[in-house]
């Protein structure tokens, strides 16, 4: 089945989940099903995600970000090159408690298609998860 930016968004405003589940899928279920490739296919899921939502603003992306329970994403520095954004929120403090590999790829693929369609100009994101704060970092560079 084709997902199209109308059923992406008409499925946002009516899901509702406490976050349990997504995270068993996401941090135990996938990596697991994907392999040693889970990383790569995480970022390039979260890419075409973002293709489909089609945020137009940096505030549409805190929106969805909010919206679909990954966290509270502030943009911190917007450099020449760069743009730095930080999560932070529950979930993100929660998961960085347990004594699971957590990684942001998907959110971070989310980010980077986000901004290079924003910015029309491509991008690629990397993360940085800082267990000490119960944050994670991400750096969103200007590939062109």
């Amino acid at each position: 089945m084709e997902i199209n930016q109308k059923n992406t968004n008409e499925l946002l405003n009516h899901i509702h989940t406490s976050g349990s589940g997504y995270d068993l899928l996401r941090y135990v279920c996938l990596p697991d099903l994907l392999g040693r490739d889970a990383n790569s296919i995480l970022y390039v899921m979260g890419k075409n995600l973002a293709r489909n939502v089609k945020v137009q603003t940096i505030d549409d992306l805190k929106n969805f970000f909010v919206k679909t329970g990954w966290g509270n994403l502030i943009l911190l520095k917007e450099k020449r090159r760069e743009l730095i954004f930080e999560l932070t929120g529950d979930a993100i403090s929660k998961r960085s408690q347990l004594d699971i590999t957590i990684d942001y790829r998907l959110e971070a693929g989310f980010l980077a298609e986000s901004i290079q369609l924003i910015k029309d100009c491509p991008c690629e994101c990397v993360e940085e998860s800082n267990k000490k704060k119960q944050l994670t970092q991400f750096n969103v560079m200007y590939t062109k």
